[in-house]
């Protein structure tokens, strides 16, 4: 009688087995990082700086990619010798793990040396995106937010990233600039321009102040006044949300500005698309209180 009831249990506990293991070859599921689903209330550095990436680990961030979702089998984020190196391999993106408002967003990056297919030839292309709101990937490769374009020949460029189609959905995006049109229809940001809403039905890209009518998307594009430095050197990038202000600021030189954004808080996000890219320094500091959003125009009586 004990054999049979030992051989029994043995039985059960192979069938247990069989029923909780995963079938021969499948994946294992992805730990979700334990930040990325949760809707928490955005955080302010009201109250000093906000250290988002000190050169020694990445625990304030989540990575995201299209091929493997959060796992990053290939390495495409690393962290060395106080730099974050992105290769750019895969299509994605590194995400904060909170939500944040009303700050001033600083950073320096430089590019790698190559690109990957299929963007080999093409311009050296990153972005930093802010206000990230709705679930990872829900655009395909990135999340709805406000990006301001890292690219040679145009960074700061505004782009605002959203599903495609007129069929508006609980995570749209839009912003509301100052911009003059050229020959070509192409939209450059121009302090007291004519207003524009960018957004779900007006997909246009506003060009950064500097950008070049004869840009090319073409490995090593420089344009005549452009205000990166040369390849291999750092640049100091910055963005300033407050309220519904989001201004842009390369090297000192103020080349884009938004207003009325919506949203006006949520992540921040580092992009992998194609090309290497390496970020170093990302803070965010407090708002100083003369960045104000630009005036309303008043009807004249």
């Amino acid at each position: 009688m004990i054999t049979v009831r030992i051989r029994l249990a043995c039985v059960a506990c192979v069938l247990l087995a069989s029923w909780t293991m995963p079938p021969a070859g499948a994946e294992p599921p992805v730990a979700q990082p334990e930040a990325a689903p949760v809707v928490d209330p955005s955080i302010s550095p009201s109250d000093g700086k906000i250290v988002l990436f000190d050169g020694r680990h990445l625990d304030d961030w989540y990575t995201w990619l299209m091929a493997s979702k959060y796992a990053d089998p290939k390495g495409v984020f690393q962290v060395k010798d106080g730099v974050l190196r992105v290769s750019g391999e895969e299509l994605g993106y590194i995400a904060t793990r909170r939500n944040y408002h009303d700050y001033h967003l600083v950073f320096e990056f430089k590019w790698g040396e190559r690109n990957w297919a299929p963007r080999v030839k093409n311009a050296r292309d990153s972005g930093i995106l802010v206000h990230g709101v709705g679930p990872d990937g829900f655009t395909g490769a990135w999340m709805p937010s406000i990006e301001a374009n890292i690219v040679e020949g145009a960074t700061g460029e505004f782009i605002m990233v959203m599903t495609k189609g007129l069929e508006p959905t609980p995570h749209d995006v839009s912003l509301t600039c100052e911009v003059r049109r050229t020959p070509n229809g192409d939209v450059v940001w121009e302090k007291g321009g004519g207003r524009d809403v960018f957004g779900r039905k007006n997909r246009k890209h506003v060009n950064p102040s500097y950008w070049d009518p004869g840009w090319k998307d073409e490995f090593g594009f420089r344009g005549p006044r452009d205000a990166e430095k040369p390849i291999g050197e750092w640049n100091t990038m910055e963005m300033i949300c407050a309220g519904e202000l989001v201004r842009v600021i390369l090297n000192g030189q103020v080349v884009n500005e938004g207003f009325a954004a919506s949203p006006r808080s949520g992540r921040i996000l580092l992009q992998s698309e194609f090309s290497e890219v390496f970020f170093r320094n990302i803070e965010l500091r407090p708002v100083a209180g003369e960045h104000a959003p630009p005036p309303v125009p008043q009807p004249q009586p």
